[in-house]
């Protein structure tokens, strides 16, 4: 029984919920309210009666009328300073009781997969088990969103795993993001008081689902889609009908450009022809998923596939049923060159008709062109599920297939600068998540905001410089706009350059973002690197108000796109808001680029000490820089630092090979060997001192 009244107040069930009061769904027990706040809001209560609200933190009971319509009432809260445990009561003659309430610091966390990557579950953090054992911490409260994707702003609140608010414990902090949960835990116990983060979330997503559309219209490459979305009027089946255009009108280009088909014709397959030639093509064993395979490990794109197919003849003439598994992503599928099916889904089964009158006694083509958009790709299932039916007769099609790239991903994309279309109920949709997962929160009052986004959008680096900034801004101006929160009362600076730092400090509210961490095999030269253009992208967020970076080139994984170690990044997130947020005096950072000098054969980089960051740690044997003469051809260079002491801002970078130095790289590859750091232990982000324009 006892086991029992604790589950209920871990859920956040508020006590005699039939009352006829409806708050917003942010609003529950054990929630966290960002302290020193006034908040106006919006309830339902039932039709013409008078509400009493009613706080436990001043003893005060106000009084609201609810509409004779609708039943709407408004009702201002002023949130006290850090404390609690409070109480607050609405009444229309039916009580609603939130108890358990907190005044705090509240943050809102999103982005995809290592956002939401859970301490347990299938996340598994390191020391994972003592982690979830020791998560008693009352004073931190955990908010887990529900994944739902919507085509409008929606009000509802979609309640996750954890209900509501809960207090933080180990079976509530098993399944929750592990980066949030060890940020708050951090900020809690430094500052002594309630920390509650929300989780919204979803792994895989894009940042365009991110995104008002209001705000995505203006972005290069969502013009076309956001104009002709809102011409739809938000009608469901205008907007499936909008989504079968605009794929037909990507398909068409895609086809164009594809090698395999004559002039863009799908149903002239150049490289599915029955006397096609494949001596110059690869070999493969099949079912497999790329990421499983060394030659297309780490390709997103098209590959054709093709086997020959045997068949008796006592099944010539006859139909047979293709049955091919799952196909991650898209496949068209061919019989002797003549089209049998096609699907798009990376989960959907294949299970595809042959006509009598393609079958032949003996040799047989079976071709398939596959699509894979991103993640792992190919023919997968097991190889029980892979093979051709006529009857009770199965031949087996797992084994050797021949197989060709066609086109990667970055050459797929539309002409006119669109991504590929994504179906209407797809986590992908542009502004599907922000509808639903983010609009619901913008009557909450939060303190800022932690991002941890970006792997779905590498090979689109370009874009995402302005689409991530498109978002930050986007969610700056749109939150806190019913409430006014007062600056967190900050400890005085302890010297003048803080001091001065802190009195121009951005009103903006925080963005703090963690950059995509080192990922997939090392290469000491790699200037073609995705993924350093995107941490570029998101390093040039910097330029805006109120935003924070944290840099994670240090603690990735060359084979795991979610690093385990959640705790630093937990921890450096914490560090970035209890310095910039809170005034704390320890470091948050290391310094930022400045430029580059060349004298002698060498060039000399200058850092940046900016608000929060640290001096560099002296070090004779810099891994990580590359340098390029006016060649534009690049080498690994030697590196040291220059200075000694609280000077040392400044390395040095030379090679022999390249006299005149002309450009400097640092950590620029998907998985670069680095160490370039400050003395507290905080790595120097990747950058560049040249713009050429080799960047996708």
């Amino acid at each position: 029984m006892k086991r029992f009244y604790l589950l209920l107040a871990a859920f956040g069930c508020a006590a005699m919920t039939w009352a006829d009061v409806k708050l917003p769904g942010w609003m529950t027990s054990n929630m966290v309210l960002q302290q020193r706040t006034k908040v106006h809001l919006q309830a339902t209560a039932k039709r013409g009666a008078t509400v009493k609200i009613s706080t436990s933190w001043d003893k005060k009971t106000v009084k609201a009328v609810a509409d004779k319509a609708t039943g709407a009432f408004v009702f201002d809260l002023d949130v006290p300073a850090a404390g609690g445990p409070f109480t607050l009561t609405f009444d229309d003659g039916r009580k609603l009781v939130l108890e358990n309430v907190m005044a705090g610091e509240v943050w809102f966390c999103s982005g995809q997969s290592n956002m939401e990557m859970p301490v347990k579950g299938w996340g598994m953090v390191n020391n994972y088990e003592q982690e979830v054992a020791n998560a008693n911490h009352p004073l931190v409260r955990l908010f887990q969103v529900k994944k739902v994707v919507a085509h409008t702003p929606q009000t509802e609140v979609p309640l996750g795993h954890t209900q509501g608010w809960a207090v933080c414990s180990p079976e509530m902090v098993a399944e929750f993001s592990a980066a949030a949960y060890f940020f708050a835990r951090e900020v809690s116990e430094k500052l002594g008081i309630a920390v509650g983060v929300v989780n919204s979330s979803w792994g895989g997503t894009p940042a365009e689902s991110w995104v008002s559309l209001d705000r995505l219209q203006g972005v290069m490459g969502f013009e076309s889609h956001a104009k002709r979305l809102f011409a739809t009027g938000f009608d469901e089946e205008k907007i499936k009908q909008l989504y079968q255009e605009e794929r037909a009108e990507w398909m068409k280009e895609t086809f164009i450009k594809d090698e395999g088909f004559e002039k863009g014709n799908m149903d002239k397959a150049l490289w599915a022809a029955t006397d096609l030639n494949e001596s110059s093509w690869g070999r493969m064993q099949q079912p497999v998923l790329w990421k499983n395979t060394k030659e297309l490990k780490d390709f997103d794109g098209i590959v054709w596939m093709r086997r020959e197919v045997e068949i008796p003849a006592s099944l010539a003439g006859k139909d047979l049923k293709l049955n091919l598994g799952a196909i991650d992503d898209e496949d068209i599928t061919y019989w002797n060159g003549e089209r049998v099916g096609m699907t798009s889904g990376w989960n959907a089964n294949r299970e595809y008709k042959v006509s009598g009158r393609l079958v032949k006694a003996g040799r047989n083509v079976l071709t398939i062109r596959i699509n894979d958009t991103g993640g792992d790709g190919g023919l997968y299932k097991e190889a029980k599920d892979f093979h051709l039916a006529a009857g009770t007769t199965n031949i087996s099609l797992a084994g050797e297939w021949s197989w060709r790239k066609s086109l990667d991903a970055a050459s797929i994309q539309n002409p006119k600068g669109m991504t590929e279309p994504v179906q209407p109920s797809s986590a992908w949709y542009p502004a599907g998540l922000y509808n639903s997962m983010v609009a619901p929160f913008l009557t909450m009052p939060v303190r800022g905001f932690l991002w941890y986004q970006g792997c779905s959008n590498v090979g689109r680096a370009v874009q995402y410089e302005s689409l991530f900034q498109t978002l930050i801004l986007d969610w700056q101006a749109r939150f806190n706009k019913n409430s006014e929160v007062a600056a967190y009362p900050k400890p005085q600076p302890q010297n003048e350059r803080r001091r001065w730092m802190q009195s121009t400090e951005s009103k903006a509210l925080p963005f703090y973002f963690v950059q995509l961490a080192n990922y997939l095999q090392r290469k000491d030269l790699q200037p073609e690197s995705g993924w350093a253009a995107l941490r570029e992208a998101q390093r040039k967020a910097l330029r805006l108000d109120g935003v924070g970076m944290m840099v994670n080139i240090d603690i990735g994984m060359a084979n795991d796109i979610h690093p385990k170690n959640k705790q630093e990044v937990g921890r450096r997130l914490a560090l970035l808001a209890l310095n910039r947020t809170y005034g704390r005096e320890e470091p948050c950072s290391a310094p930022e680029y400045l430029q580059m000098q060349v004298a002698e054969g060498k060039a000399r980089l200058s850092f940046l000490p900016a608000l929060g960051a640290d001096r560099l740690a002296e070090n004779d044997d810099i891994k990580g820089f590359t340098v390029s003469g006016p060649d534009h051809k690049w080498h690994v260079a030697k590196a040291y630092t220059e200075g000694n002491g609280q000077f040392v801002w400044r390395v040095v970078v030379e090679c022999p090979e390249v006299p005149h130095p002309v450009a400097v790289r640092y950590a620029w590859a998907d998985n670069p060997e680095c160490n370039l750091q400050t003395v507290t232990g905080l790595p120097v982000g990747p950058f560049r001192t040249d713009d050429w324009d080799d960047i996708k």
